[in-house]
């Protein structure tokens, strides 16, 4: 399979996509510019900045959306109006970088050292009362992560490690699930579809790769671009892939980085998982 080109390169680093079923958009981000990009199937898309770093958004239930900052979390409401909370830490060389919302309407996202320095990152978890909670500590480039249809387990990326790990529901445990050559990227941001299958977005490798519940590639889709850096379920069906890239670092990017894909791959995506605050 390959993907095909819906917008203009409009993100530097294009992350996080999310689809919003109310909205019927796609929400995603450019994470360093700070901004929300809202892209409808025919891939017109809006931009709206909210902070100096968005590391990655969530609609909530009841309408607008929870947005991961540097340091901590931001409820955005659907008329607009911006409440930030406070700093979940004080370091400014740890920022957040990934996450996703768990079947309980909890808000999961993760860490990473702005020199990806090992072991600096942690997992923090947004409560829908507005408490904070650290998750766990020592990952290096916190990433993917997603949960079954069935919610009994979940996925998770820790870049470095070149796995996708499979995780208790609630993170509280995780082991091995599947291991990722590096010869064809590292494992980026995921995705899980309605028959549990994983795709993951890999950095530097050109793809998105498909990996049944058993653990096996079953499916390929090629993307244009080096830097692909996350995937969503999305549209009317659910039955559209869309990918985000990046130009982030790169001296000569190519024309279309930092531009969304789509492609239909046969298989349809879950409901979107939502922020219960």
């Amino acid at each position: 399979m390959r993907a095909e080109q819906l917008t203009d390169a409009v993100a530097y680093h294009g992350e996080g996509p999310v689809w919003d079923a109310p909205t019927r958009r796609l929400l995603w981000v450019d994470m360093h510019a700070g901004d929300v990009l809202s892209t409808a199937a025919d891939g017109d898309t809006q931009r709206d900045h909210f902070a100096g770093l968005a590391a990655c958004v969530v609609p909530r239930a009841g309408g607008g959306y929870a947005l991961a900052t540097a340091r901590g979390f931001t409820l955005i409401d659907a008329d607009g109006s911006v409440h930030a909370f406070a700093d979940v830490w004080d370091d400014p060389t740890v920022r957040m970088n990934d996450g996703g919302c768990d079947p309980h309407g909890r808000f999961f996202c993760g860490s990473m050292a702005t020199d990806a320095a090992p072991g600096r990152g942690a997992m923090y978890r947004l409560d829908p009362d507005g408490s904070t909670t650290q998750v766990f500590a020592g990952v290096t480039i916190s990433n993917g992560l997603g949960w079954s249809p069935d919610g009994s387990r979940a996925f998770y990326v820790d870049t470095p490690t070149q796995r996708i790990d499979v995780c208790a529901p609630d993170l509280s445990s995780r082991e091995p699930f599947v291991a990722i050559s590096s010869e064809v990227g590292a494992p980026d941001g995921l995705t899980v579809d309605a028959e549990g299958g994983v795709w993951v977005a890999l950095w530097g490798g050109h793809a998105v790769h498909r990996y049944a519940p058993d653990g096996a590639l079953d499916a390929v889709v090629d993307v244009p671009v080096a830097q692909v850096s996350s995937c969503a379920f999305g549209g009317d069906d659910l039955a559209t892939l869309f990918i985000t890239t990046s130009a982030e670092n790169l001296a000569d990017p190519e024309p279309a980085a930092g531009a969304l894909f789509a492609v239909t791959p046969g298989v349809r995506g879950l409901p979107t998982l939502t922020f219960a605050g």
